[in-house]
């Protein structure tokens, strides 16, 4: 079925018409244009007039010399941004960059960031992108950028953007704070072609099972979903782990297609609420190339938008297992305007609903501060460690298609809680890990010996059944970090487990991208290891 085809016919008896329609249609449009401004011309000019006033006295007797645009823009945001977290003003060069994210290649450190607490967050270290390649991780704060201090100083997206954007090959240095750690992690970021897959890896984990990554909902989203899905079953995937996990979202009908492969026709996806828009439902279709097998959809805190409408429509249809943690709850439908001047503005029309009821949008009416500090929030309530500080709220109790109880309140809850993975025995490991160290190591290494490591394991799967990282190896890394770091190490078994397969995984990424680096580091993912146990547990 091709969903965006439509047949027509030389011989409708509307084809000789159709012109006179047109001009109708116009010339009613133009009727109703005239009707509407003058019945709503008092509503605008009283606004108008008094912005002008606002404006007239500041050219005439500010103190000093300042950007009239500037004004403007500013007043808009600080007014969108009143009104809830997501509505939100942004000029014409802002908008191209966000449409080149999700649509096409642009070049800088590829981080998709927000502004938080006016600090520079990373909602997302593009896959394959310099950042990730260095070892950025989501809810890293930049708080330095070339030795200058950019938080708390009132730093807007546009100076973000200039300042982290640039030609390929050029060099810009980022200071990160990094949550549960006191030390400031230092990168030295070589800007790149950001690549513009939203598939980041799939491979079968066993005989059966297979597994994809999406890491945002974008252009190509449902294609690249498609062709996945074709290639696993193709291998003999009879079950699917659909990794979602840190994607933050993107295109809402990306997300509805990818649903479209995986329910039965029929099945509600997903459907809107607003007070002054029309209610939508959207259901599947019997296009689905997925609609029986087992499936898991894995999420986390930092799974958001589109991730938690493909969550919540697999979980509220029965179709399959949600496991991971509360997903972030962005639940508010934008409709973007374009102004004449090329910037534009998104207001918040509606909400999302999952299947059964539930509002996936979190609440915000104690203000943007308390809304962003939510997430932070959830580590210091425990929640991220143990389910059983997690509180529920009966007046949200709502239930799937064959009465399982599911809550709502903002985000996804999994249906089964895996705790973020901190051990205090890999001290050594987070050391490394965090201060980019190994991330340099392996691209050194492997920059070093990528001809003889071709030869060796020439495929992804050679290298990830074949190569083993040697004592050598492991102790030159270790000798090195202390000699250019001045530091010790608290070294035990578990950390050097840890520190040889990430380094390997590393390795395998710089040869192979995320296709040698997935396997490798997923055999630990304690996430997964829930996930296969799950679907083992639920065979039919």
């Amino acid at each position: 079925m091709n969903r965006n085809s439509f047949s027509s016919s030389n011989k409708s008896p509307y084809r000789f018409f159709l012109p006179f329609y047109l001009v109708l249609a116009f010339l009613a449009g133009v009727a109703f244009s005239i009707y509407y401004i003058k019945t709503h011309s008092t509503f605008f000019q009283k606004d108008s007039k008094k912005i002008d006033e606002v404006l007239y006295y500041l050219d005439k007797f500010y103190v000093d010399s300042f950007n009239r645009e500037d004004v403007i823009e500013i007043m808009l945001n600080n007014t969108l941004q009143q009104l809830d977290p997501h509505s939100a003003y942004s000029n014409a060069e802002e908008d191209k960059i966000l449409e080149e994210s999700l649509e096409g290649a642009f070049e800088g450190i590829g981080i998709q960031f927000s502004i938080m607490h006016d600090t520079i967050t990373v909602v997302a270290a593009i896959s394959g992108g310099p950042s990730q390649k260095k070892g950025i991780l989501t809810g890293d704060k930049i708080v330095t950028v070339n030795g200058e201090n950019v938080a708390g100083v009132g730093i807007e997206n546009e100076q973000v953007m200039k300042l982290l954007r640039g030609k390929k090959n050029t060099k810009v240095d980022v200071g990160v704070k990094r949550d549960g750690f006191s030390e400031i992690y230092n990168y030295e970021i070589i800007r790149d072609v950001i690549p513009t897959y939203t598939v980041d890896v799939a491979y079968m984990i066993n005989n059966e099972t297979g597994y994809i990554k999406i890491n945002q909902f974008g252009a190509t989203t449902a294609t690249e979903f498609a062709k996945s899905l074709q290639q696993l079953k193709n291998e003999g995937m009879q079950a699917l782990i659909l990794d979602l996990r840190g994607n933050s979202g993107g295109y809402l009908d990306a997300g509805i297609m990818v649903c479209d492969e995986l329910l039965p026709d029929g099945e509600m996806i997903v459907y809107t609420e607003g007070l002054r828009v029309k209610t939508e439902k959207i259901y599947a279709t019997s296009y689905g190339n997925f609609e029986k097998g087992k499936l898991i959809v894995l999420i986390d805190d930092f799974s958001a938008s589109a991730s938690e409408i493909v969550a919540g429509a697999v979980q509220d249809n029965d179709r399959g297992w949600v496991v991971g943690r509360r997903s972030f709850g962005k639940g508010l439908v934008q409709r973007q305007i374009k102004l004449k001047d090329g910037s534009s503005f998104r207001i918040t029309t509606s909400r999302y609903h999952t299947p059964s009821g539930r509002c996936i949008q979190k609440d915000y009416k104690d203000g943007l501060d308390a809304y962003y500090e939510e997430l932070a929030n959830r580590i210091l309530n425990g929640e991220m460690e143990n389910q059983d500080s997690i509180k529920f709220d009966d007046s949200q109790k709502f239930y799937t298609k064959k009465g399982r109880v599911v809550y709502g309140g903002g985000g996804i809850m999994p249906d089964v809680f895996v705790p973020i993975d901190r051990d205090d025995n890999l001290q050594a490991f987070y050391q490394l890990l965090n201060s980019g160290f190994l991330y340099q190591f392996a691209f050194d290494y492997t920059s070093k010996n990528q001809d003889f490591l071709k030869r060796k394991f020439p495929t992804p799967k050679a290298f990830i059944e074949n190569m083993q990282v040697s004592e050598t190896l492991y102790y030159t890394l270790i000798r090195q970090y202390k000699k250019e770091n001045q530091k010790s190490l608290s070294l035990n078994s578990e950390s050097e487990n840890r520190i040889k397969l990430w380094l390997k995984a590393l390795v395998g990424r710089v040869l192979y991208r995320d296709e040698g680096f997935y396997p490798v580091i997923n055999q630990i993912d304690k996430t997964i290891i829930e996930a296969l146990k799950l679907g083992k547990e639920n065979e039919n």
